[in-house]
């Protein structure tokens, strides 16, 4: 079985063999091992702590074959508004209930919830499950201690 233990800087010009799409939930797992549908399963074994993101080039533990990490679509639900502060005040209150969230200038993201979807129309944004890469916030204690 493959093993990939460590990250490529992001300047190294390495050309990855395949691309390997994770969920925002599977890019938080340093340590996994991952069934391939053509291919024999691999085995993430980054460092504790280490963030996988979309665009990462990881290799293996010999460095002979490196695999390019990318968001996989997955259900969202992405919430809209007219006016910015709209946008903002839902923030807050997804914030409140620590849900996973993408935050952008136009849009918020989250995991589909039927109840915070009723919640955010009833304060008048628009609400929409699409399918799309989640790139959530990682949060004020997620971080790396060097």
């Amino acid at each position: 079985m493959l093993i990939f233990k460590q990250k490529t800087p992001k300047t190294t010009q390495i050309s990855p063999q395949f691309t390997l799409y994770l969920s925002a939930a599977e890019r938080l797992k340093t340590q996994q091992r991952i069934a391939l549908e053509d291919r024999p399963p691999i085995y993430l074994r980054l460092n504790r702590g280490e963030i996988i993101e979309d665009g990462d080039i990881l290799l293996s533990e010999t460095g002979e074959i490196a695999i390019a990490i990318a968001a996989k679509p997955e259900p969202v639900m992405t919430v809209t508004a007219h006016y910015t502060l709209d946008l903002l005040k839902a923030a807050y209150h997804l914030g409140n209930r620590h849900v996973p969230l993408e935050i952008k200038p136009d849009y918020l993201r989250f995991p589909p919830d039927s109840v915070l979807a009723s919640l955010l129309t009833q304060l008048g944004l628009t609400v929409q499950l699409e399918t799309a890469p989640f790139y959530p916030e990682s949060g004020a204690y997620q971080h790396k201690h060097e």
